[in-house]
């Protein structure tokens, strides 16, 4: 799959987009900075890949806007070989971000036309390390439990508490938090059993996130 001088050259642009914009983590910049993200757009809809928007992908979801994408990334404070959970692979962009950052990633995806999609697509791609998952994301992966890191790429009215079980103690969720246009950013960090900590950090716009899955007639 072709990533052209011109495809570098726009994502470097992008990249200084997002400093502009306060992304400050320079391994996130540097991870984004290296994954072609028009291969994760039909071709028909390239110009879009590098502008700072989201961008429908089908099944009503859409991949992220790059800041967003950024912006979770740098609060999750990745470590190397921690195992990541990725509730909403979509168009496997944001899993391949975590990936680039050197976390075991498991990615669950709810709709099963974008998870047979993206599940063909990430190997083709480099990203064979990804491990996607088709199932619903409200329930979590308990198989590959305990987990360093979730990420959740849908807004929630509030966190489910399988993934609260699920997230090692120590470790940190990153959602956006609420159920009307707006959301909040939040992280979550696991302090003990029983104990959480919540830290809001500002408001975004997220498609929901619904319980269940969705088959491919």
């Amino acid at each position: 799959m072709k990533d052209s001088y011109r495809h570098k050259g726009l994502r470097g642009k992008l990249i200084k987009v997002l400093q502009e914009k306060g992304i400050q983590d320079e391994k996130v910049l540097a991870a984004m900075s290296k994954i072609p993200r028009h291969l994760f757009l039909d071709n028909a809809f390239e110009e879009w890949a590098y502008k700072d928007v989201a961008f429908p992908i089908g099944s009503e979801q859409t991949i992220s806007q790059p800041y967003t994408v950024a912006f979770q990334s740098q609060l999750l404070k990745i470590k190397k070989g921690m195992k990541i959970l990725e509730i909403g692979t979509g168009s496997g962009y944001q899993a391949c971000v975590l990936a680039e950052l050197k976390g075991k990633v498991y990615s669950i995806e709810r709709q099963q036309s974008l998870f047979i999609k993206t599940s063909k697509l990430l190997p083709e791609i480099g990203y064979n390390s990804i491990r996607t998952l088709f199932g619903d994301g409200y329930l979590g992966a308990p198989k590959f439990a305990p987990f360093d890191r979730i990420i959740i790429t849908a807004s929630c009215p509030e966190i489910p508490e399988a993934l609260k079980e699920q997230l090692a103690i120590g470790g940190k969720l990153v959602a956006p938090l609420g159920s009307q246009e707006k959301q909040t950013m939040v992280r979550l960090t696991r302090l003990s059993e029983n104990d959480f900590h919540l830290e809001p950090f500002g408001k975004f716009a997220f498609v929901p996130f619904l319980k269940g899955v969705v088959k491919v007639d």
